[in-house]
């Protein structure tokens, strides 16, 4: 019984209460999200869905933790995001976070494995391990033949498997993915989507900002937003 009741227990991983957003226009503003209300589940595949203009990659960048010009209450893990300063927010997402862009993203001027080695320099893992789970990496998404190669002599998909590969290499608890298969030919985008679904699988949770229904199919939930508001 005991242990039923523990596969009964979901962690929340973030907590939203009233997030708002505006920009002032002396004594008028302009509100580009209103008391948003969110919780989202560890192990969950969330699609954030809405019109051109509605606040889906704002929400983004405010979950992502790279916007701090907001207010309202933002819970990650049970820590007030809120109440943190500046570089204890960053500690927070460069411990936790995974971001995959719809343009990628990567650095021009480094190689694809110099591209992976960017977010394990970022924690402070020791080189010998860097080096081990590079290695690991290109073998799992079977780019070890690109590793020399620079994102300009690479297709869009390449670049994406390559941008994916560098959201998860140092294992985030949370990915974060803007339009990310925006940029990309049906089947490449579908070969993206695959990929987060068996990541989801493994455990990561996943956020997503899409405007394609088939995307948001891959997930569990959806989350819909127009004019700053959630539906």
């Amino acid at each position: 019984m005991a242990g039923d009741l523990q596969e009964l227990v979901t962690w929340i991983m973030i907590q939203l209460h009233n997030i708002e957003k505006f920009y002032q226009h002396g004594v008028s503003k302009t509100f580009i999200l209103r008391r948003i209300n969110i919780q989202i589940q560890e192990g969950e595949f969330v699609s954030i869905m809405g019109p051109s203009g509605a606040g889906k990659s704002t929400l983004l960048h405010i979950l992502g933790m790279h916007d701090s010009a907001w207010a309202g209450e933002y819970y990650f893990l049970d820590q007030p995001i809120h109440k943190l300063d500046k570089k204890k927010r960053n500690d927070v997402r460069n411990a936790n976070i995974g971001f995959v862009f719809q343009s990628y993203h990567l650095l021009d001027d480094l190689t694809v494995y110099e591209n992976l080695d960017i977010p394990l320099s970022y924690r402070n893992v020791k080189k010998s391990e860097r080096d081990s789970l590079v290695c690991d990496t290109l073998d799992r998404f079977q780019i070890v033949g690109k590793k020399d190669l620079f994102p300009s002599q690479l297709s869009g998909g390449q670049q994406q498997l390559v941008a994916v590969a560098r959201a998860v290499i140092a294992k985030p608890k949370l990915i974060l993915a803007d339009e990310p298969t925006g940029n990309l030919h049906s089947s490449q985008g579908e070969q993206i989507m695959e990929l987060f679904k068996r990541l989801n699988n493994d455990g990561t949770t996943i956020v997503q900002v899409t405007h394609s229904e088939k995307n948001a199919s891959y997930g569990n939930r959806v989350i819909r937003i127009a004019d700053g508001w959630i539906g």
